[in-house]
């Protein structure tokens, strides 16, 4: 046979926000103060949305399942998600009398934080059917919430014959009895290192499923299976906006995961995918630009 090999399909799963992104903050704003931003940008988000996007720019077949906006966003945060390559065919409308999922994301040199608002459902209902006929043989669930939310979901990918990867993501309001059984039950679980370090403080034992990569920015990322550690270190990288960064990491790994490569591998993938987008504003940004975007150039 001749011509290269049709990559399988994977449906990212979790909710779509509009990402209001303020750049350049001189410090985290408090009660009774107002802070002032260098940059600004509007830009399809979430944890779901953005890894589909890179995991699309990578030349793998992607899915996304979300509830799609109504109001003034709506539009272009579609137009967006579909010029990134990203399928919405599993997608479905929001419910237009529901509040925006909105996060405000407030970026400075060394660290960010967000607030967020949630509204309606994680995520539209699947069918097993549905996920063979599109060649997905893997679900990604962008946050433990979402899984929280819905864990027939791992039911489902089980009956469907998919894999399953789930990242963290930071939610003051999860329960340890709710989590633990979870996160054993998925494939790969991908939690930073501040969120793994929370889920230890809950009573949830590490390393927390089969394979466990605990993401942590410059320092880069550390894999766990079988009892063994693989760490592999960060590229050096011209932050620009960390928006997305670990969700950018997670469709680096898992595209070099899904196709069989060494963890070592799978790591420097993620790395490199976090770093890229380090170096662009938004989630995902325009990632048709030369892979060199935001890198530091050697002397």
């Amino acid at each position: 046979m001749t011509g290269k090999a049709v990559r399988s399909g994977v449906v990212s799963v979790g909710r779509l926000y509009c990402d209001l992104i303020f750049t350049d903050i001189p410090r985290l704003p408090t009660f009774g103060t107002e802070v002032y931003a260098g940059g600004f940008g509007i830009h399809a988000g979430g944890g779901a949305c953005i890894t589909a996007a890179h995991l699309a720019a990578q030349g793998r077949a992607s899915h996304l399942s979300s509830f799609l906006p109504s109001g003034p966003f709506g539009p272009s945060m579609k137009a967006e998600i579909k010029a990134a390559g990203v399928h919405l065919d599993l997608s479905r409308a929001a419910d237009p009398e529901l509040a925006l999922q909105v996060t405000a994301a407030l970026v400075g040199a060394d660290d960010r934080a967000f607030v967020t608002n949630r509204a309606g459902p994680a995520a539209p209902r699947l069918r097993a059917e549905a996920l063979r006929e599109a060649g997905i043989t893997h679900m990604h669930i962008g946050e433990l919430a979402t899984l929280i939310e819905m864990p027939e979901l791992l039911n489902l990918a089980h009956a469907a014959g998919l894999t399953v990867s789930l990242d963290c993501s930071w939610d003051e309001s999860i329960e340890a009895t709710d989590a633990a059984q979870l996160i054993a039950a998925v494939d790969v679980f991908l939690p930073n290192a501040a969120e793994a370090a929370r889920l230890i403080d809950m009573g949830i034992p590490a390393p927390f499923a089969p394979l466990t990569v605990i993401k942590d920015g410059a320092n880069g990322a550390s894999a766990w299976r079988g009892g063994r550690e693989t760490h592999v270190a960060a590229e050096r990288v011209i932050p620009v906006d960390t928006t997305g960064a670990g969700d950018a990491f997670n469709a680096g790994f898992l595209h070099a995961w899904l196709d069989g490569r060494e963890l070592s591998d799978c790591l420097s993938a993620g790395n490199h995918a976090g770093a890229r987008a380090i170096g662009m504003r938004g989630g995902f940004g325009p990632l048709t630009a030369p892979e060199t975007v935001g890198l530091e150039t050697a002397p």
